[in-house]
């Protein structure tokens, strides 16, 4: 039997000047790519109270939302970032799968399309073809 090792690794350890929008993007998607939303809100939201419209921390915050199963705050956040931006993919494929999480497949489908044709990443199209079956149109 082999035995597997796995590295731990601990959350980024954090000090008060990383709050600030101009650091704050780094250490919080080093925190996200961790797994660690909670922390990760912990520094986007002074972040954002300084720089409300930053497009990059209310990213960061809505796959933070995405990742603690708050969805209909990831969908409110997302929402706002492709109407700010439709031809932002990624905000565009995390709202179809934040309403796909929501079971609300019907509104779900069109967003992934969307970003399936405008990314052709294969892991959208995947999306699509999932939801289409969930709906029975396949």
């Amino acid at each position: 039997m082999e035995i597997m090792d796995f590295e731990l690794k601990p959350p980024a350890i954090i000090f008060p000047s990383q709050a600030q929008p101009e650091s704050a993007y780094r250490v919080a998607h080093d925190l996200l790519a961790r797994r660690a939303p909670k922390e990760a809100l912990d520094i986007i939201e002074p972040a954002l109270a300084e720089d409300p419209r930053n497009t990059g921390l209310r990213s960061l915050r809505a796959w933070a939302y995405l990742l603690r199963a708050q969805l209909q705050k990831a969908e409110a956040e997302l929402r706002e970032l492709v109407e700010e931006d439709p031809s932002d993919v990624w905000a565009r494929h995390a709202l179809g799968r934040a309403l796909e999480r929501q079971s609300k497949l019907e509104e779900a489908l069109p967003h992934l399309r969307l970003a399936a044709v405008m990314s052709g990443d294969i892991d959208h199209e995947v999306a699509v073809l999932r939801v289409e079956r969930l709906l029975g149109r396949i």
